[in-house]
């Protein structure tokens, strides 16, 4: 095998590779880097209806790469939806990626007694991408119990607008949100939440004074 066949087979790993990818933006990132190296190898052997074929998806690739990572943080892309705790469809939610939350929030415990508990689902469309619940602790904290991402948008990181509208805790009482312990790949620092302990916090705005009257 000469060097030019093994640049071949690489781009057609990465593209298998690609097909192989639960998450959007990886799939789509992979696919891309495979494309271009299945360019040079064509074009080196002079097969020009691949290279014709392979120059047409990357540019798929980059017009979709483009528009995801666009929207990724675009609050006209994922809407925050407010559900009910004992939500048949939530429950639903919970139980078909269940195996999945275990994974990243190995304590996940859901149910009981806990005082004000809020479920909120984050939903691109008609599709839900994240699921964020969450219990009272004291008069004035919101203690996290799950922030889950589906597979497909784990890129995304959706579960921020949650946090970005803060109204949906300060209206409640809360002056602080604290991440769930334990949880596997946390993403907080960016949101402006502060390392405590085993978990973050993020200190939310007072309300306004009039709020306050």
């Amino acid at each position: 095998m000469n060097w030019l066949d093994l640049i071949g087979w690489i781009g057609s790993a990465l593209l298998v590779w690609s097909l192989l990818q639960a998450r959007v933006l990886r799939l789509r990132a992979l696919n891309l880097v495979g494309c271009l190296v299945l360019i040079g190898y064509n074009a080196a052997l002079a097969v020009w209806p691949m290279v014709g074929l392979n120059v047409v998806l990357t540019v798929i690739n980059v017009w979709y790469l483009r528009k995801m990572l666009a929207t990724r943080h675009d609050e006209q892309t994922y809407q925050v939806v407010e559900v009910g705790v004992d939500d048949q469809f939530l429950a639903h939610t919970l139980r078909v990626h269940a195996a999945d939350i275990a994974r990243f929030n190995p304590g996940f415990r859901w149910g009981g007694h806990a005082a004000r508990r809020s479920a909120f689902l984050v939903v691109r469309a008609d599709e839900v991408v994240g699921v964020v619940l969450s219990h009272a602790e004291g008069d004035d904290v919101a203690q996290v119990d799950l922030d889950y991402v589906t597979q497909r948008f784990r890129d995304f990181t959706p579960g921020e607008f949650v946090y970005r509208r803060s109204s949906l805790f300060t209206d409640r009482g809360f002056r602080r949100v604290v991440s769930p312990p334990g949880m596997v790949a946390p993403y907080y620092p960016r949101l402006g939440f502060r390392p405590v302990g085993g978990s973050y916090v993020l200190d939310l705005p007072a309300p306004p004074v009039a709020d306050r009257v």
